[in-house]
């Protein structure tokens, strides 16, 4: 077996991994070899020197995350049968299949794989490395791909896009790029029989909010003669669902053009010129204290992540607050309200708590239809709750 170097806890710092939490923080840690480079794979021992885990250690205040509590070596082997395993979870929920193509192989910490995400977009994997030493692995990570999808074909293209994921302190300046692939690349894939052009070359994230492909299935329900508005459109993934469920208007918002014209192409790619879409680049809390009140019967509001870190978590729910009351106030009686938050550190009561501040200034009467969170590809390790950031809401509103 191929000897890791040792990283040593201090006393009765060991609980959480004796609980399976992924997470060696610094300052649990009393010896670290002097000449460790970051990314590199390590053993952790406890204060006795009983071995605990092995995982990619990184300068910060997550040291090591942990990709193992057996002592094995992490090759090309366990990048297979970590892959392999997550990709049967996927077909045994029944995601990969002809009118679905779009779906996250590799959701970091509830695969096993801390510091890796993977969406599949058609015969287009994209990988995100966020940590180093998942960008040291790459090599590893794309083999493992390739064997596993080897056998019907079905992935032709291998897309790197980690810029901004990595910590400029670890000197690397990793490039975009095709690392199989990358000619004669559609664009286009698949999401419940619904065609979407995904721009992993440019947009946020891998190019696509896979997360909310089952609320945006939900919304498609309740969209029947209604009047829409998408707030935060991004790509348009709720505005297409509404239009396929009958809405009569959807109008989708977002302050980024290039975000507003993906949008416009997304609706053209599956109605055509509708007459029922319009989009506009604008501010979102400035277009909805600028509209009138009862225009819209159906409000989504999926705005990007308010807070970033737990500094920022006050004003986050201020934000939300503020948001949710706008849309509150304006929306027809009768109304339904989807809204979310995707910031990891608000927690499902807190945003639960601003949206209900937000319905009591309102004075309206307010219903929980559903609770909703991420989806079964973005699946939560038990032992890992902080991989639970996803939280929505559907409310009805008289």
């Amino acid at each position: 077996m191929e000897q890791y170097r040792e990283i040593v806890l201090r006393p009765k710092k060991d609980e959480s991994l004796k609980r399976f939490h992924p997470w060696v923080f610094s300052g649990a840690i009393t010896r670290i070899p002097d000449d460790l480079e970051e990314g590199e794979v390590v053993r952790v021992l406890s204060s006795d020197g009983d071995f605990l885990g092995v995982g990619h250690y990184q300068i910060g205040s997550i040291t090591v995350r942990i990709l193992s509590f057996r002592d094995e070596v992490i090759g090309s082997e366990f990048y297979r049968d970590r892959i392999e395993g997550a990709c049967n979870l996927r077909r045994n929920l029944h995601l990969i299949r002809p009118d679905n193509d779009t779906y996250r192989l590799v959701h970091g910490e509830g695969d096993l794989l801390p510091g890796l995400i993977i969406d599949i977009y058609g015969d287009t994997a994209v990988v995100q490395a966020h940590s180093v030493g998942m960008h040291k692995d790459l090599n590893l990570i794309v083999e493992a791909l390739k064997d596993v999808y080897a056998a019907d074909a079905s992935l032709e293209h291998i897309f790197y896009k980690s810029e901004g994921t990595l910590p400029f302190k670890a000197g690397l300046a990793p490039e975009d790029t095709y690392l199989a692939g990358g000619e004669n690349v559609s664009g286009i894939a698949m999401e419940n029989g619904l065609k979407f052009h995904i721009d992993w070359l440019k947009g946020q994230k891998t190019g696509f909010f896979v997360d909310q492909r089952e609320n945006r299935q939900l919304l498609e329900q309740f969209s029947a003669d209604r009047r829409v508005l998408n707030m935060f459109c991004y790509t348009g993934g709720f505005s297409v669902y509404a239009l396929r469920g009958g809405a009569v208007r959807v109008d989708s918002v977002d302050s980024s053009s290039k975000a507003v014209t993906l949008t416009s192409r997304n609706v053209a790619l599956n109605f055509g010129d509708d007459p029922r879409h319009t989009a506009f680049a604008e501010d979102a809390f400035k277009f909805l204290k600028e509209i009138a009140r009862d225009q819209y019967d159906l409000i989504v509001l999926d705005p990007p992540a308010f807070a970033k870190h737990r500094g920022a978590i006050n004003n986050a729910l201020q934000g939300y607050k503020k948001l949710n009351l706008s849309a509150l106030e304006k929306i027809a009686p009768g109304g339904i309200l989807f809204t979310f938050s995707c910031s990891q550190v608000i927690t499902k009561e807190q945003f639960r708590l601003a949206v209900f501040s937000a319905a009591a200034i309102s004075g309206r009467n307010v219903r929980i239809l559903h609770q909703l969170t991420q989806p079964a590809d973005h699946p939560i390790n038990i032992y890992h709750p902080e991989g639970e950031y996803l939280k929505g809401l559907v409310l009805q509103v008289e």
